[in-house]
């Protein structure tokens, strides 16, 4: 028996989007080089830019690697300084402390929403084709710290791409803008067309 699912639809001036904040993880630091040499410095300014952007009420989409080598207890303790309604899409560092944390909905690895009416496919990892890609759907990932380059339909919403702060579809729309460079699928496409 068919379930009929309910279409997730949220406004753009109240939904924001993120990931890999590695809170509690020191060797973020090094390994991607962001600008603190203190952990709980970076944590407290994360927790600072994201409270900087986010309205009690808004809804943010984590797309993983929320914590990393952080008691169940600091991870407790961040969460709840963090505004905001907070859904989880799961990364390879989300352990069961992490998983079960008080978010707003039950975490999950993918998760299609609609915000203003724009089709976004949600998963920590950068996808090379996704559900809805030929109408318009975009994608949004995380995982590769700004490694991956995003294309006019797919963006990293990771803090190290955002200056360490969660981002408004708005932004993602003016960056895919600025990125000529189409899905790849989209891209295998049009080769074989010529």
């Amino acid at each position: 028996m068919k379930t009929k699912q309910t279409r997730q639809t949220y406004s753009s001036h109240r939904t924001w989007f993120t990931a890999d904040t590695h809170y509690g993880h020191r060797g973020i630091l090094a390994m991607e080089g962001r600008p603190w040499d203190d952990i709980a410095r970076h944590d407290d300014d994360l927790v600072y830019a994201w409270n900087a952007v986010v309205r009690p009420g808004d809804q943010v989409f984590h797309l993983g690697d929320f914590a990393m080598n952080s008691s169940a207890e600091r991870c407790q303790d961040i969460f709840a300084r963090l505004r905001g309604d907070k859904h989880l899409i799961i990364g390879n560092h989300d352990k069961p402390r992490h998983l079960g944390l008080p978010w707003a909905s039950p975490p999950e690895m993918l998760r299609t929403v609609h915000v203003d009416g724009t089709r976004i496919v949600l998963c920590h990892y950068g996808l090379r084709t996704w559900s809805g890609s030929w109408r318009g759907a975009l994608h949004l990932y995380g995982h590769s710290h700004g490694k991956l380059p995003g294309t006019s339909r797919s963006c990293d919403v990771g803090v190290d791409c955002w200056g360490f702060r969660p981002i408004s579809l708005a932004d993602i729309l003016e960056r895919m803008a600025a990125t000529p460079t189409p899905p790849e699928e989209q891209r295998a496409e049009a080769d074989d067309a010529e």
